[in-house]
């Protein structure tokens, strides 16, 4: 069974998470800190883990639950190195598969960011979610789902999309 683990606590593609999992009957595994509320998404398919507030619980919490193949959904850079040294597949909130090897250049990004930021100075964070980042990401997130699919049942499903006309369009 594929699982889906999302660092939850500012995550703002929840919908588009349980939505693309639903027909694939992918478990959806929300972590956060108990200071986030997450009982509207108690259902069928969906787990909600609630951890103690401090300051790396839920990364921790995450990181040491993750299983080679499993998907990760998360905007923290350090726990997406984790999960990919652990064979997970990351997404981030935008749609993005990220591969370990941007990660060296986004950390140090990070890190440039946040000694701007130390030092008195401003950095832009990140540009407001738009319905189109959101479609990206469930289209993405659909996509990794069917290809987990098929490695698991060791075959190939081939989608064609025929017209009115009766010729193929893809």
């Amino acid at each position: 069974m594929c699982r889906i683990w999302v660092d939850a606590d500012a995550c703002p593609v929840k919908q588009e998470i349980v939505a693309a999992a639903k027909p694939f009957q992918a478990e959806v595994v929300f972590a956060a800190s108990i200071a986030h509320s997450l009982e509207r998404w108690r259902e069928e398919g969906v787990r909600i883990i609630q951890l103690d507030p401090s300051d790396q619980s839920v990364d921790m919490y995450i990181a040491n639950q993750l299983q080679a193949g499993d998907i990760l959904v998360t905007q923290d850079l350090g726990l997406s190195a984790l999960a990919m040294g652990k064979k997970a597949i990351v997404l981030s909130n935008r749609g993005q598969i990220l591969h370990e090897e941007q990660m060296d250049y986004l950390l140090a990004a990070r890190h440039a960011h946040a000694r701007i930021r130390r030092g008195g100075g401003r950095t832009k964070g990140p540009k407001a979610l738009t319905k189109e980042d959101r479609s990206n990401f469930q289209q993405t997130l659909t996509k990794v789902l069917a290809e987990q699919q098929e490695k698991r049942l060791g075959y190939r499903i081939d989608i064609r999309v025929y017209s009115d006309e009766g010729g193929k369009d893809e």
